[in-house]
């Protein structure tokens, strides 16, 4: 017998028995449950259900309540949430996800593939300005097959389909709550229900949103913490004292002026990681109003290129958080290319276009509206003002809050604002719908509102959104983004680097490519 134990445990049995054995207590208490997490909710959201209103403090909040059927690693590559599996047919016309069972609502009913059919075919294509430009284009149809089976069927292929379904693009909403009910005036806007691991429990404005632990969440065990508290505190350097505190736990990128960030890194116990953005990769860009003078004169808004030290900007207002962009593509997306038209920065070039260009500029004064994304972009303000001025334009900035500012830019209402896109990924889905024409519609701030119109470049759209061939968008999306960039469809700042600050003993916060968008199902609080 001794013999025996002996060669079993020479041949490494029994120690890996033993350390499985001493492994398992230290697995199971890994995950400390309970606890509140604080965070900061900047700008305040408008509203806090997403397939209503995409700004990006709205997705970070509602990310915990609704969920989509697929969330993405930060390759791209699609993983299960309320889908636990999917399949697409070799055509790529017919889309089919098997369900997750055992999902109910907030208010207790059940999940089923009704509720999808009806967010995806009629819900989302009504409300969702950025999804539905895409529903509406290729979808044919959606229907349920039974409670936990859904299939959708495409007019043609579109290969970035599959990237669409997180929380923030495909919100599941509760059909019995909206159904046949005003979208933007359902009191269910005020009482957010989704299927997440976090449920609404209190907002006040100005001050904090609640929300607490869901005990029926479909992931059994899940989540583990018992309330998330997003702050609102206006004050950028009052934000950054609320963490050093410890306060707040967790700050986002942009809650803090970037000059704040480096001192914050360094507080001791203090993580920073930049990843969780690889679906977003966000792009910071000015939108210049070409419906009128002097921006309807592709020679005003290449001298304003000119004008714009972008390594400036990138140095010195955002303190080295982001690089020139080189135009409407971020470097870290599918299809991106390097050889771009270049609009170095030269003031003399710049006013040598203004002087050929024949507009008299100082005829038409111009006012930018302010973002409410927070002192950054205060003085990105403050410097394309003056820089606008040196080109003899009389120039003013009128300020606003987030739900002002969407609104305003959502009704075509400003002369120059400035925003940043995501990209979702994909150009069919984060970049084309700032530059197609028939996305020159009200409503949202997030589409072709600066009115940029080219019948060349919306053929292009069309083909590579729809060829199977990655060569053939390759192609394409080359060609678009040199046509896009050479008449200044947008003025291309930066493409923007996002740092998450969190405290050490925080764990699980950012686990794919939509980083703190996610449910935070899985995020806990050491508390040895």
């Amino acid at each position: 017998m001794q013999s025996a134990a002996r060669r079993a445990l020479r041949s490494g049995y029994w120690f890996a028995l033993a350390a499985f054995i001493a492994a398992a207590p230290a697995q199971a208490q890994a995950q400390t449950r309970g606890g509140t997490l604080s965070l900061i909710a900047q700008p305040e959201p408008p509203v806090l259900v997403s397939a209503i209103n995409s700004l990006a403090p709205t997705q970070y909040v509602a990310g915990k309540m609704y969920q989509g059927l697929l969330t993405y690693g930060a390759d791209f590559k699609p993983q299960p949430e309320l889908a636990k599996s999917w399949t697409i047919s070799p055509d790529g016309l017919t889309y089919t996800f098997q369900l997750a069972s055992g999902v109910k609502w907030h208010d207790g009913k059940p999940f089923t593939a009704a509720d999808a059919a009806f967010s995806i075919g009629t819900m989302l294509p009504e409300v969702h300005v950025r999804t539905r430009a895409v529903l509406n284009k290729y979808m044919a149809s959606v229907r349920a097959v039974g409670d936990h089976q859904l299939e959708i069927k495409l007019k043609e292929p579109f290969p970035p389909f599959i990237m669409m379904f997180e929380t923030g693009t495909m919100p599941m909403m509760p059909r019995h709550l909206y159904e046949g009910r005003d979208y933007h005036k359902n009191p269910a806007n005020q009482q957010p229900v989704g299927t997440g691991p976090f449920m609404f429990k209190e907002w006040k404005k100005g001050a904090y949103i609640k929300l607490a632990r869901n005990p029926g969440y479909w992931k059994k065990g899940l989540p583990y913490l018992d309330e998330l508290v997003f702050h609102v505190i206006p004050d950028s350097a009052s934000r950054a004292v609320a963490f050093e505190r410890g306060d707040v736990q967790v700050l986002r990128g942009g809650d803090v002026d970037n000059v704040d960030v480096k001192r914050l890194r360094a507080i001791p116990g203090v993580d920073y990681t930049t990843r969780g953005w690889e679906l977003f990769s966000p792009l910071a860009y000015i939108m210049l109003n070409q419906r009128k003078p002097p921006f309807d004169n592709l020679k005003v808004r290449q001298a304003v290129m000119h004008a714009l030290n972008r390594q400036l900007i990138a140095d010195t207002i955002f303190f080295g958080q982001g690089k020139p962009a080189t135009g409407p593509f971020a470097s870290t997306t599918r299809f991106y290319d390097r050889d771009m038209p270049v609009f170095e920065f030269n003031l003399k070039k710049a006013r040598a276009l203004i002087k050929e260009s024949g507009v008299d500029v100082g005829r038409y004064p111009v006012k930018i509206l302010a973002s409410s994304y927070g002192a950054n972009w205060d003085r990105l303000n403050e410097y394309v003002r003056q820089m606008l001025e040196g080109l003899g334009l009389k120039a003013s900035i009128e300020s606003s809050d987030a739900g002002g500012w969407a609104a305003r830019v959502g009704n075509w209402d400003f002369d120059i604002t400035s925003s940043y896109t995501y990209q979702y990924g994909d150009p069919a889905l984060g970049v084309e719908r700032l530059y197609r024409s028939n996305n020159i519609v009200k409503g949202s701030p997030f589409v072709n509102v600066q009115g940029y119109n080219n019948p060349k470049t919306d053929a292009l759209w069309q083909r590579g959104g729809a060829t199977l061939d990655p060569a053939e968008r390759q192609r394409v999306y080359s060609e678009l983004q040199k046509l896009l960039t050479q008449e200044v469809a947008n003025v291309y700042l930066l493409e923007l680097e996002f740092p998450t600050l969190s405290r050490a003993n925080v764990k699980n916060l950012v686990t794919t490519a939509i980083g703190l968008n996610e449910s935070f199902d899985k995020v806990y609080i050491d508390k040895k």
